[in-house]
């Protein structure tokens, strides 16, 4: 693989990594919503 080639990839992936990044930052944020109202839900 040649590195202008590599450099084209990164680009046309750059709004897909983003994406995918964003929509992991969510998931991690709903699972943590999730356990502490789970916590509090079994502390009450």
């Amino acid at each position: 693989m040649t590195s202008k080639g590599n450099q084209s990839l990164k680009k046309k992936r750059s709004k897909r990594e983003r994406r995918t990044k964003f929509i992991i930052y969510i998931m991690i944020f709903l699972m943590l919503i999730s356990t502490i109202t789970a916590g509090l839900a079994f502390i009450i």
